[in-house]
């Protein structure tokens, strides 16, 4: 199984991100939230995945850079629950929206919790 979070699957695309926040769904899991779009927006790359921490939360780029790292490994921990259940490419927004400093368990735990809930999410939409 491949745990790598490849700059080819990081979301970088100012107009993807804008059409992401104008156009795309989102499910949530407190304290984080799922913000995605259906599409191929090239490279052939099935998942484009891009990080957030609001600076209204954290006002020091120290606390910010930490959960943005924490993001994204918990995302590259458990991104093959995405992958062996998506069929079409999928470009996500992956965001920590609370005040709260919750440990890497938790957040791991949470991670686990909402891709489960998109999964659940995509098989609604397809019926």
């Amino acid at each position: 199984m491949n745990f790598t979070y490849s700059k080819a699957e990081k979301l970088k695309s100012k107009t993807t991100i804008d059409l992401l926040f104008s156009k795309g769904k989102s499910v949530s899991k407190y304290p984080l939230r799922l913000v995605y779009i259906e599409g191929d927006f090239g490279e052939g790359i099935p998942i484009k995945m891009g990080v957030s921490v609001s600076k209204k939360h954290f006002k020091k780029a120290v606390d910010r850079n930490y959960f943005k790292r924490v993001l994204r490994e918990t995302y590259r921990l458990n991104k093959h629950l995405l992958l062996d259940n998506l069929s079409v490419p999928f470009s996500f927004m992956f965001l920590y929206q609370s005040k709260d400093r919750l440990p890497f368990e938790e957040i791991n735990k949470k991670t686990i919790q909402l891709f489960e809930k998109f999964l659940e999410a995509q098989k609604t939409e397809i019926k």
